[in-house]
């Protein structure tokens, strides 16, 4: 299965802000859709992630002033691995695995990003296609055509 077959099934929808997005608007976002990160953008293009785990590690630093009142760009993930869509999800949950990452934009060709995985997104696919596996193989031992 690919990233974009997984795509296909669950939407294309990004949810992004821009970098000067005060922390309690973005995260006011997030638990209105229930989603864990959203993407920073800016004219079109990919600049970093803010996610729940980003959001954490900024509380815990002790910023200076109301955390809450400063712009995502303060605390977001500025290296963001991303996935290309032709990619399998293997290849998605070996990456999120190596980095330790719980999101993973997916960019075409052109660097547009067409979408978001999370590891929820990868998990539920590599049990459906095991599920599809387990079926055949059962199918097989038992002689059906």
């Amino acid at each position: 299965m690919t990233v974009f077959q997984i795509l296909l099934r669950k939407g294309m929808y990004v949810h992004s802000v821009p970098p000067d997005t005060k922390v309690r608007q973005a995260l006011e976002r997030m638990i209105s859709l229930d989603i864990g990160a959203l993407l920073v953008t800016q004219g079109g293009r990919l600049l970093g992630i803010f996610s729940e785990k980003g959001f954490a590690r900024g509380v815990m630093c002790g910023s200076s002033g109301c955390f809450l009142d400063r712009p995502v760009a303060d605390v977001m993930e500025w290296s963001v691995f991303t996935i290309n869509p032709k990619q399998t999800v293997l290849d998605a949950m070996t990456l999120m695995t190596e980095k330790r990452v719980r999101h993973l934009p997916v960019l075409d060709d052109k660097g547009h990003v067409i979408g978001v995985l999370s590891i929820g997104d990868v998990v539920n696919a590599l049990l459906k296609e095991q599920a599809f596996l387990i079926q055949q193989l059962e199918a097989y031992i038992r002689g059906d055509s």
